[in-house]
């Protein structure tokens, strides 16, 4: 019999929002599923449990793996995984894979609070019209700002921050910004190859499911929080998605292939010789925090995640460049938050009322800190505001991570509403062209390089994205705070 009857063998319902895969065969830890009975049928592709029993499985994890809402098939471990090793397990520490970060490292959300209401903006097409002008979209890098290869050694090292020197953001926004806009590394981290492939894609928003949206704040669901993130019912926002682009590709794609490279097949299971360790998936290639290979990948992806953080920077700089010319002023375009989703982070949390210095990755998660918490005590003391973009023709939130406490799952939430149906098979359903005069007819502007990315990212291939908030504060993950509406969509 296979994987996915084994899994539902040791499946059973552990409260009314979340399901616990009980430990079994390789199994370091259980795994749970944030999702309802409902939710947990209407999954047509059963793999992804089944990766996340994978991931649990490898050296050294800690609590639980998580699978949140948004949970889906992807690269080793399922995007929506949460899952955390112990930094001091064993001889050389627990397990960093990239396939539990992804390749798209440090993909994530900024949104910008703009101080206007849509009745403001005037000719609304016309704004699209320039943004999608002025902010570069597709697969290639053509567009991007010019910046010296010193310049590019610096964003490496030095995250926004070096963005923001360069002119490509504010000061202001580095305090609102996950880590303050810079993770650790050393520097040299990238190969050459990497560095060819980022010195011309900075500012640019890449394809796929990366964007550029003009929002509303539809609703306010919790009235006090949203007051103090600064928003209001009625207000204008520019939610920004995107990533470390090639660069960051070309770092997952090394370190993938070099850590694979380590692992020979041993009957059902993947076997690595030079650290005894044995995986069910070769996808999951790891290797142990504190060896060579380890800390050659941890400074590589930080590096990588550095020149994410500058790429949001640079790109949000571009769109206020457009508001500043299309409204004579930028709106007052100010950050509310920008959040990280592909990542590993060393972190302090309580396991089995011990502490436990844990490598947490996140692979289409984000973190949901609480109010208490040291990184959020001055400047969200409700907690952190939890970015979740849904599908073009709906709606993104914004949620709060907890009053007290972070939540079980790593303080962790949900990065999006989650694909319901691949890329591919959107493209056979979803008429482009149709989607196109959809949106139109709900007053919604979409700039597309093709219309194979309106099939691709049709509201039809996304799950419903106020069903996965109400599963992700249902489990305690997260509140929601603000629903935001699309007004204009800029996609690669």
């Amino acid at each position: 019999m296979g994987e996915e009857a084994e899994w539902k063998r040791h499946l059973q319902q552990d409260g009314p929002f979340t399901y616990r895969i009980r430990k079994h065969g390789m199994m370091q830890v259980d795994a749970r599923l944030v999702s309802d009975k409902n939710h947990l049928e209407s999954q047509a592709d059963d793999r992804s449990p089944g990766q996340l029993v994978n991931a649990a499985s490898l050296p050294g994890a800690v609590g639980e793996a998580w699978g949140m809402a948004d949970w889906h098939f992807g690269y080793g471990f399922p995007i929506g995984g949460v899952v955390a090793t112990d930094a001091d397990y064993g001889e050389q520490g627990g397990a960093i894979s990239p396939g539990g970060v992804g390749f798209d490292i440090n993909c994530g959300v900024r949104l910008l609070k703009l101080d206007i209401e849509e009745s403001e903006i005037g000719d609304l097409k016309g704004l699209a019209r320039d943004l999608a002008k002025e902010v570069p979209a597709g697969a290639s890098g053509k567009g991007g700002v010019s910046i010296r290869e010193q310049d590019l050694q610096d964003i490496l090292n030095s995250g926004a921050k070096a963005a923001v020197e360069l002119g490509w953001g504010l000061d202001e926004d580095l305090d609102s910004i996950e880590s303050k806009g810079i993770l650790h590394n050393e520097g040299d981290a990238v190969s050459e190859r990497s560095l060819q492939r980022g010195i011309k894609s900075l500012g640019t928003l890449g394809s796929g499911n990366h964007f550029l949206e003009l929002q509303v704040v539809d609703s306010l669901v919790d009235e006090k929080t949203a007051q103090q993130f600064g928003l209001r019912e009625g207000q204008v926002c520019m939610m920004i998605h995107s990533g470390s682009r090639g660069l960051g590709h070309q770092v997952c794609s090394e370190h993938v292939d070099a850590l694979e490279r380590e692992y020979r097949q041993d009957g059902n299971v993947w076997y690595s010789e030079k650290w005894n360790w044995k995986l069910p998936d070769r996808q999951l290639a790891a290797a142990p925090v504190h060896s060579r290979e380890g800390q050659s990948y941890i400074e590589a992806m930080n590096a990588a995640g550095n020149f994410a953080f500058a790429n949001r920077s640079a790109l949000a700089q571009r769109a206020r460049n457009v508001l500043q010319r299309h409204l004579g002023r930028d709106g007052d375009a100010s950050l509310l938050y920008d959040v990280c989703h592909n990542i590993a982070k060393f972190e302090e949390h309580t396991i089995h009322g011990s502490n436990c210095n844990c490598l947490v990755h996140r692979k289409g998660a984000t973190r949901a800190l609480a109010g208490n918490s040291n990184e959020m005590l001055k400047s969200f003391p409700t907690g952190q505001p939890v970015l979740v973009p849904g599908d073009m023709g709906t709606a993104s939130w914004v949620m709060a991570g907890p009053m007290e406490d972070g939540s079980q799952a790593f303080s962790s939430n949900c990065h999006g509403a989650g694909r319901a149906l691949s890329r591919s098979a959107a493209r056979r359903i979803v008429d482009g062209k149709a989607m196109e005069a959809e949106l139109a007819a709900k007053g919604i502007t979409v700039h597309a390089k093709t219309r194979n990315i309106l099939s691709e990212e049709a509201p039809q291939a996304y799950k419903d994205v106020d069903e996965v908030i109400r599963l992700s504060a249902g489990a305690g993950l997260a509140r929601p705070v603000a629903r935001l509406r699309p007004l204009a969509v800029i996609k690669g």
